[in-house]
């Protein structure tokens, strides 16, 4: 428990104490992003589906490459039968996931007005839990920050090309998809263009043969999912700051239609858990995003209400508490406690 603490306490210190100018110094960020590699690739025995990633790097003991890239996820599979054949356990796979991921975060938070207020609040959940716990879904949301980066400087193909990335290690990556053509209102017709022929044939190669499977496990028999109601309200907040700052929003920065979507789609998740908690939970996942986005500018947007110093003071407190609670109340905290690293 003490580690998540430390995590937490060095980034939210950070995010604190570090001037504007300071808060976009790279070397702080490297140090921190190669600490947190070490924390998330070689951690041992974290996570709830920590075992069942053991048995996939193991079944690739017995399979060759073309049969292990067929058990769907490619990538994932491509990761894991690399490091079996090179023997360095689940734990090579897991610090290439930590990279990415924090390549993706930090390169996401570098765009914010506040990138240690992006890092902090990324902490309690989205580090983790969800990039220590649900791995491959972990990668595919770094991945995603990481085409975001893109995308903001108006690169829409390589936008294209991470989340196609990130649907080689998690299918549902390719919701995504849409998502780019709403950032930019100029040449909207030629991105839409250009993303139908890319989505269609990335879901008829990655989703096709499982879209009724999918169906049927995750609506139909209503696989119901712990915390699912409190993992969506996280996003319902920031969602409702961003509507409440809008023109502030608009004034100040040209990704306002990118977010608003995701707050369009962080909103239904709350109407829509209760008809299937799990596939609910899981694409909500992804809008995660919109609380790093949100805070990280919040200081800014809501100056004229409160001084920055005590905004980034509140937030900083909500996600501690955020983490206290997680750690003390979650029903599955115990798969994460105590944490244990391979180099300790």
């Amino acid at each position: 428990m003490l580690m998540y603490w430390l995590l937490f306490i060095i980034t939210s210190g950070m995010a604190l104490s570090f001037s504007r100018k300071q808060q976009y110094q790279i070397m702080p960020l490297l140090l921190l992003g190669a600490f947190f590699i070490l924390i998330i690739g070689f951690r041992d025995r974290v996570g709830g589906d920590w075992y069942n990633y053991i048995g996939h790097y193991d079944d690739m003991t017995y399979l060759t490459l073309s049969d292990a890239l067929l058990k769907g996820d490619p990538a994932h599979q491509f990761l894991n039968y690399l490091s079996n054949r090179w023997d360095l356990g689940v734990y090579g796979t897991n610090v290439v996931y930590g990279v990415i991921f924090m390549i993706g975060l930090i390169k996401f938070s570098r765009l914010q007005l506040y990138p240690w207020i992006a890092i902090a609040v990324a902490v309690p959940y989205l580090i983790i839990v969800v990039v220590m716990g649900y791995s491959r879904q972990g990668v595919a949301i770094g991945l995603f920050l990481w085409g975001i980066s893109y995308l903001n400087r108006g690169n829409f193909k390589m936008y294209i090309v991470f989340i196609l990335l990130a649907s080689l290690f998690h299918k549902t990556a390719l919701l995504l998809l849409p998502l780019g053509i709403f950032l930019y209102g100029k040449g909207m017709t030629l991105r839409i263009l250009m993303i139908v022929p890319v989505a269609f044939g990335a879901w008829d190669l990655l989703l096709a043969k499982e879209q009724e499977n999918l169906w049927q496990n995750y609506v139909e028999v209503q696989m119901m999912s712990d915390g699912a109601k409190i993992r969506v309200a996280m996003n319902f907040l920031p969602a409702l700051l961003l509507f409440k700052y809008k023109n502030e929003w608009k004034k100040s920065f040209n990704d306002y239609s990118f977010w608003f979507w995701i707050a369009i789609g962080s909103l239904l998740s709350v109407g829509l858990v209760n008809f299937a908690s799990t596939a609910v939970d899981r694409v909500a996942l992804y809008f995660i995003p919109i609380q790093l986005a949100v805070f990280a500018r919040l200081p800014y947007l809501a100056r004229h209400q409160i001084a920055s110093s005590t905004t980034k003071l509140l937030i900083v407190a909500y996600y501690g508490l955020v983490l206290f609670v997680w750690l003390i109340f979650a029903t599955h905290s115990q798969y994460w406690i105590p944490y244990h690293n391979i180099l300790l």
